[in-house]
């Protein structure tokens, strides 16, 4: 099985720029797994690359849907795979890059054929989660599929409220689904994953929030929503960013301060659920941005791969 390099890790914490010099020093091309990215005209409040980083190393899956079209892991696995082919064909080495845990475990690990979302169980799971706490549902889980438990930490919340969704709707537990796979994979991560300590990550990420509002992320949003290219109830209107600067415009607000400060808590909060999907990995070989700069951080991905790749060979 053909092994891909994949650098992963929470919002903020340099994924783009590092994974720009890997792909300079390797001659690699980079196959983003963003599931806000995907979304043509979501360009401020998604960190695309910037038209510098693009120019540096060519990248796949960046742009590539309408606000108001749908697109899930599944569809991720075949988009991923087909661009990891078409990079080994012109004979470039293609790095995985993301934070959305769900994609880049759906191209590595298959995706089973489990039952698709139900809105109403899945609110009243997750309003129990913000109510009680996502512990609780995590001793449900506990109780009617160990297996999974032991698998989801007890303050991840998506996934414990997918396992509890999946039973209530089928009688079948997560795990017993998961052995189902329908697709199987046909390449194989080695995974770095960049991190940092918590205060440090949240700081970067305020920083970040202010500097796209500075850059005209509320403008942004105006502007789709203003031509009906971006509403509440869209797709793409959930991605943090925009879904709370789509809560004031909708209700013809021009305040945008508390959706400013709003923004950079689901932001954090999102990393926290990030590093808690990536911590469950096995195999990762960990980066402390804290302690080493992008360059230096680089430098490391490139050596151990290629040492990685020596011994494989």
């Amino acid at each position: 099985m053909r092994s891909v390099l994949a650098i992963v890790g929470p919002t903020a914490s340099g994924k783009t720029s590092v994974a720009v010099r890997v792909a300079q020093e390797l001659g690699g091309e980079i196959v983003s797994a963003d599931s806000r990215q995907i979304y043509r005209q979501l360009d401020i409040g998604t960190a695309k690359p910037t038209p510098d980083e693009s120019r540096l190393a060519r990248h796949h899956l960046i742009s590539i849907m309408e606000p108001s079209e749908a697109y899930d892991a599944a569809r991720f696995a075949i988009d991923a795979e087909r661009a990891v082919a078409s990079i080994i064909s012109a004979g470039a080495e293609p790095i995985l890059v993301g934070g959305t845990g769900f994609y880049v475990r759906s191209l590595f690990e298959g995706l089973f054929q489990g039952p698709g979302r139900d809105e109403r169980v899945r609110e009243k799971l997750e309003q129990r989660a913000r109510e009680n706490g996502s512990g609780i549902l995590h001793e449900e889980l506990k109780a009617v599929d160990p297996d999974s438990a032991s698998r989801i930490h007890p303050n991840d919340a998506l996934r414990i409220v997918r396992a509890l969704e999946v039973y209530i709707l089928t009688g079948s537990t997560l795990t017993s689904w998961q052995s189902r796979r329908g697709r199987k994979p046909i390449y194989a991560p080695v995974y770095f994953g960049l991190t940092m300590d918590r205060e440090r990550l949240y700081a970067r990420i305020d920083c970040r929030v202010d500097t796209m509002v500075a850059a005209g992320l509320i403008d942004e949003v105006r502007r789709l929503f203003d031509s009906a290219v971006l509403l509440p109830g869209l797709p793409a209107a959930d991605a943090v960013g925009y879904r709370e600067i789509l809560d004031v415009l909708a209700v013809g607000g021009a305040d945008f301060t508390e959706a400013v400060e709003l923004i950079k808590r689901n932001t954090r909060r999102y990393s926290k659920r990030q590093m808690t999907w990536f911590s469950s990995i096995e195999g990762v070989d960990w980066l402390d941005m804290g302690e080493i700069g992008e360059e230096e951080a680089a430098r490391l991905i490139v050596t151990r791969w290629r040492e990685y790749r020596t011994g494989a060979n």
